[in-house]
């Protein structure tokens, strides 16, 4: 595991959920190249959707930008070495 702590910058996640997001990356940087942001996203996307089921979105990344919309609860957004982490679920579309 990384020594490193994550600083969490925003958040609408239970403090539970906030430690599995948090978790989730710390594992993600052990398996896979700090360079390779892509599938370090795909690995905490996946463990959070069979965790709490489908439709979550991780953005990975040292400068990115977004605008989106979330299921309410599902919103984190922090830090962890030199990376930044965005992960939500996707609200529903609404007709």
């Amino acid at each position: 595991m990384l020594e490193g702590k994550a600083r969490v910058q925003d958040t609408d996640m239970p403090a539970r959920m906030q430690a599995a997001a948090t978790s989730a990356a710390s594992r993600a940087l052990d398996l896979f190249d700090v360079a390779d942001c892509r599938a370090i996203a795909g690995h905490i996307k996946t463990e959070f959707d069979k965790r709490y089921g489908v439709g979550w979105q991780c953005v990975v990344g040292a400068n990115f930008g977004c605008f989106f919309t979330h299921t309410s609860g599902t919103f984190i957004y922090f830090s962890l070495e030199r990376l930044s982490f965005l992960l939500f679920k996707a609200a529903a579309a609404s007709s």
